[in-house]
């Protein structure tokens, strides 16, 4: 079967090869891939800047934004042939760790937990792929393609999760949340937002596209600069050093910024952390980060995308790659806010 692999840490080592069959010591339920999401994530496992291939191998089958269909399972799994299923990504460490060993593998402690198509574990960018009940979540079918959006959901639900337990802190009753960045993680955020009722506003540097067009069907405020108020619930999704500081500087006192971004080396710019440490300790402001999901952010996030309106989903899938074409999947384009590199359904 055809899979899209590469050796870490080799930039450029991207290809699609013909591999075995994937065997049942990586999970009782054997799924047909339908799509496989592209993220930066993927690009930066392509450049060769992090990336670890299974013990033993060479190289990694790369893809950890999945989507698929259930081919067999075992009647005692709770999936059945024709189901539509999201894989998880992060699995939890051979000798857990604290959190690892309450299904908590979000929040490891001592880093040996495995992420398919990251480090250690293939991915979900093959043909056919297989996993354990306990890491599969099973969508509502009238998602279609748009259920690949369900990994990076699941990183927003744990952030909005964690928004709302430091809010518990206080007496919190936030009316308004900024997100900065529209990518596929930024829209996540808003849509979250909005669906809990808050007054959600959106910036980003584009001005045409489709950005603001999204941003506002969504029933969302857009904005190409930072906005003169000052929100209670920041969700900063650029990673750029320059936002993060306007994020916390500019939010309300008794705030909440989540860091979900991560810019690279291109963004390595300093600030004034006295002045942030400042702003910090005299308004009461939390900064805190996020990363990865664990089970249940993927039913969270599996529910808001089912309440969400399809259509709106749909555009989000700026770019459908037949795998026939692959390369062009990891090529940026203008215009791009989730690029899909579809498999035979």
């Amino acid at each position: 079967m055809r899979a899209v692999t590469l050796a870490p840490g080799q930039a450029r080592s991207l290809e699609v090869q013909d591999i075995d069959e994937p065997q049942r010591d990586q999970g009782s339920v054997l799924v047909r891939a339908l799509a496989l999401g592209v993220c930066g994530t993927d690009r930066e496992l392509i450049d060769g800047i992090y990336g670890e291939a299974p013990p033993g191998r060479e190289r990694l089958v790369l893809g950890h934004e999945s989507l698929g269909r259930v081919i067999a399972a075992p009647p005692s799994s709770g999936f059945a042939t024709g189901d539509l299923v999201v894989g998880i990504v992060r699995h939890p460490d051979p000798e857990p760790c604290i959190n690892c060993a309450l299904g908590e593998w979000d929040m490891c402690r001592n880093g040996r937990y495995t992420e398919r198509g990251i480090k250690q574990a293939d991915g979900f960018g093959s043909e056919r792929w297989r996993a354990d009940p306990g890491f599969l979540v099973k969508i509502d079918p009238r998602l279609g393609h748009a259920g690949v959006l369900l990994e990076s959901a699941s990183v927003l639900a744990k952030a909005w999760e964690h928004v709302e337990r430091i809010g518990l802190r206080s007496r919190w009753a936030p009316r308004t949340a900024l997100v900065t960045g529209a990518g596929p993680v930024g829209l996540m955020a808003a849509l979250m937002g909005v669906q809990a009722g808050l007054e959600v506003h959106v910036m980003d540097h584009n001005e045409d596209g489709p950005k603001p067009r999204l941003v506002r069907d969504l029933g969302a405020i857009y904005h190409t600069r930072f906005p003169a108020f000052e929100p209670d619930i920041v969700i900063e999704c650029t990673g750029k050093p320059e936002v993060i500081a306007q994020a916390v500087s500019g939010s309300a006192p008794g705030s909440i910024v989540c860091l979900t971004g991560l810019g690279g080396a291109e963004h390595a710019a300093s600030f004034d952390v006295a002045t942030l440490n400042q702003s910090m300790v005299l308004e009461n402001r939390v900064v805190f980060g996020t990363v990865n999901a664990n089970f249940r952010h993927y039913h969270d996030a599996a529910r808001a995308l089912a309440r969400a309106d399809r259509g709106w989903l749909e555009q989000l899938i700026t770019r459908r790659v037949p795998l026939e074409d692959w390369r062009e999947a990891y090529e940026k384009q203008r215009g791009d806010v989730k690029t899909v590199l579809v498999f035979e359904d």
